[in-house]
């Protein structure tokens, strides 16, 4: 009888051990899920903003133009890239450099854009 309780005593022993291996396990596997649709969601966020600051730029370009003749798809993303540039704070220079533009015809593109910023500025003041 002793044996058989100390049999039935290693078993339980054995078992409580696996079902903390097993629950451990399956808590990595829910972490590894978690954190992979977190990932996707942020990737998710990231294009859409992206998406969104293109489409701010557009309009923005669209504003600027109304009247004018429509610029080809070429140029408005050249215009938006340079425009996103320099809305990040790069210089004319630097804009002109990484788009392989001369730096006239860089600010001769971005001028409508900084001056209506400096309109702004002066009147906050």
């Amino acid at each position: 009888m002793g044996w058989i309780i100390a049999i039935l005593f290693g078993a339980a022993v054995v078992l409580l051990i696996l079902s903390f291996v097993k629950t451990s396990q399956s808590k990595s596997q829910l972490e590894q899920q978690v954190e992979h649709m977190s990932i996707s969601v942020m990737n998710e966020v990231h294009e859409l903003e992206k998406q969104m600051r293109a489409m701010q730029l557009d309009a923005e370009i669209t504003a600027q133009q109304a009247g004018a003749v429509p610029a080809t798809s070429d140029e408005r993303r050249v215009l938006r890239e340079m425009l996103d540039l320099h809305k990040r704070g790069y210089s004319i220079e630097s804009i002109a450099s990484e788009q392989q533009l001369p730096t006239i015809e860089v600010e001769r593109m971005l001028t409508p854009y900084m001056t209506k910023k400096a309109e702004r500025s002066m009147v906050a003041q």
